[in-house]
């Protein structure tokens, strides 16, 4: 119990730490969401009233602390790039294609990277061993974005699988939108798939030599059952934190995935608001990502005493 209420402790401190040097970070860089508003249209009595409706004229701790509360009961302010929009709508109508986007893809990871990390160990040495290395090692160093313009070139217009820049929202049509997802996640998980690979391989080759194996083997246990239910589990715990850390990295990594395949998710968001100064919705989706990644992160620490005892005795 003493676990549980400290890590959800840690949990609201980072939130709200986040959200502050986010706010903070937004309101000190050169220009305001004002002067992006008015452009050409900008006098100084002009940018004095629009900045008096938006509230930029009063003090960061002010601004902050108005926009925490309204935070916490899920109003997020109005977007100044789409007028009179609730930022909170944008969000709720983009965040299921992240989060579907997201989902896919550690599908994906885990669906090809334990059998091959498995199999990599159990044939150590081998010629099979020898191309998964050289897999991963390849596909490691190709970035996400790069190897998403080359699915699309050969999938999208040469094998026309699907039809580059022309993503269904899931609103509209919820097949025709994991289809088209497909491919992003795809070239989101390839990359994260030899890291898990190669993670996994060290972890159960590390465990294999350690006594308790010699142990199991000496009483008569077949090679499968003490690999499977003895050294994976045991091999699992590591792997376990590192694949929170891949999660992060989807997350993050689809925000420019989206871009290379027009999917209307966070990412495409959040990168038009940066460019607009949209600061409502860059706060609001640096924080909702954020609160994802914990969650996430509160989930795999909760896995990971189940694994590995020893944690709830710490």
């Amino acid at each position: 119990m003493k676990y549980m209420i400290k890590k959800i402790i840690t949990l609201i401190i980072t939130l709200l730490l986040v959200s502050m040097v986010t706010f903070v970070a937004f309101s000190v860089i050169p220009g305001d969401a004002a002067t992006t508003k008015l452009a050409t249209y900008a006098t100084e009595e002009r940018m004095e009233a629009l900045r008096e409706e938006m509230g930029l004229n009063k003090s960061i701790p002010e601004r902050y602390a108005a926009w925490l509360k309204d935070a916490l009961h899920g109003d997020f302010g109005e977007s100044y790039q789409y007028e009179g929009v609730p930022v909170s709508e944008l969000l709720n109508q983009r965040l299921p294609v992240t989060v579907m986007l997201a989902v896919m893809a550690f599908i994906i990871i885990l669906v090809i990277s334990i059998p091959m990390g498995i199999i990599a160990a159990r044939k150590e040495g081998t010629w099979i061993d020898v191309f998964i290395n050289l897999f991963t090692q390849i596909t490691m160093a190709i970035p996400a974005f790069f190897l998403g313009m080359v699915l699309t070139y050969i999938f999208g217009l040469i094998l026309k699988l699907f039809q580059p820049g022309k993503f269904i929202m899931p609103q509209e049509d919820l097949l025709g939108c994991i289809k088209y997802l497909i491919f992003p996640a795809i070239a989101i998980a390839i990359p994260k798939i030899a890291m898990v690979v190669k993670f996994l391989r060290n972890s159960v080759l590390s465990e294999v030599k350690k006594d308790y194996v010699r142990t199991a083997y000496s009483k008569g246990n077949r090679t499968k059952k003490v690999l499977y239910i003895h050294v994976f589990q045991n091999a699992l715990i590591p792997v376990i934190t590192f694949i929170a850390m891949v999660v992060a990295e989807i997350l993050a990594g689809s925000i420019v995935v989206e871009r290379v395949f027009s999917v209307n998710g966070m990412g495409r968001l959040l990168v038009t608001a940066i460019s607009n100064r949209d600061f409502p919705i860059v706060q609001a989706v640096v924080l909702y990502i954020t609160v994802l990644v914990i969650i996430i992160n509160f989930i795999v620490d909760i896995l990971y005493q189940l694994v590995d005892p020893r944690v709830r005795t710490e």
